[in-house]
């Protein structure tokens, strides 16, 4: 019997793809710190919205203070899911502040249309209308020395159609990068500077009085959650200019691959707005991008901030 020879192989042609970037592959999706304990909820009701972020609390009022107890379990709820969805509550600008206000120091912004008081910010959106900081994922104020711990927004007015925000888990994002870019990272610190978000929108005439007011400041680009010990990716397109000890080119390299981590689907959630509704969230935990894809509709919402503490590797 003669055997026939296969003859050569083909041999598969070669292909790269470009260095960098971010392709297909398994996520590791952990909603909770290592070692946490999972315990039940017992004076609300929480409906994931996500796998690892965004939950809507169901039965609860926000327009009475909470107690001890009570806020201690929206704490955990918010700790846990870091952001917290709340359907219907019509909030006064009063209440909206208070209610945040448990959870410490309100912040101020100059650089924001104000509401009733200095520490209520408000987005008042319609045709020709400023953009601000719509259509880019981002962390509020990490230009500050502290920047904040959360911030609760309420829509007043909403769209017929659009008008979404989605929020990022950094912790997902963190979890996620390859151990080499982990390495290059951990320890590391960036640059942080109000300029170039602000600039986008606003005029120089507009910004050289606020310079001596917010420096340029250094913060880790990997942080530390100070209530959960969770590793956290702490650069966003807004306001982070640069790598400290790296040259431009490789700082801008390093510094798209990060910022690119918060696109990523699984680590997303995104809440469709009704008139009424508040979004809080953990600030230290998350970016967030407000969708503009609603003009000519109006869309009006405000939002108060809670001052935070100073982030640490």
């Amino acid at each position: 019997m003669t055997v026939m020879s296969a003859g050569p192989q083909p041999a598969l042609r070669e292909a790269r793809v470009p260095e960098g970037g971010m392709y297909e592959g398994e996520r590791v999706l952990r909603r909770l710190p290592e070692g946490w304990e999972e315990r039940p909820y017992e004076r609300f009701e929480v409906v994931p919205q996500g796998r690892t972020i965004g939950a809507e609390i169901r039965g609860l009022s926000l327009a009475r203070p909470l107690g001890d107890a009570l806020r201690e379990e929206v704490n955990r709820a918010l700790l846990e899911w870091k952001v917290l969805f709340f359907r219907g509550q019509r909030l006064t600008s009063a209440q909206q502040r208070d209610f945040a206000g448990q959870w410490g120091e309100l912040e101020t912004n100059p650089l924001l249309a104000q509401g009733a008081s200095e520490d209520v910010v408000r987005f008042d959106k319609g045709s020709g209308s400023t953009p601000t900081f719509e259509n880019v994922w981002h962390a509020d104020v990490t230009f500050r020395e502290r920047p904040a711990l959360g911030a609760v927004l309420q829509l007043h007015e909403v769209p017929p159609l659009g008008g979404d925000t989605m929020w990022a888990d950094m912790a997902a994002a963190y979890d996620n990068l390859p151990q080499q870019v982990k390495d290059r990272v951990d320890g590391a610190t960036a640059v942080h500077d109000f300029i170039p978000g602000f600039a986008r929108f606003y005029p120089p005439e507009r910004l050289v009085p606020l310079q001596d007011t917010f420096p340029p400041v250094e913060h880790p680009v990997v942080r530390t959650h100070p209530e959960t010990g969770r590793r956290l990716l702490f650069v966003n397109t807004s306001f982070t200019t640069r790598i400290t000890g790296m040259d431009r080119e490789e700082s801008d390299r390093l510094l798209r691959y990060l910022t690119q981590q918060a696109h990523v689907p699984e680590y997303q959630v995104r809440f469709r707005w009704q008139p009424g509704d508040v979004a809080f969230w953990d600030n230290r935990a998350t970016q967030h991008y407000a969708v503009n894809d609603y003009a000519p509709h109006p869309r009006v919402a405000e939002r108060v901030a809670i001052a935070g503490d100073r982030p640490y590797a």
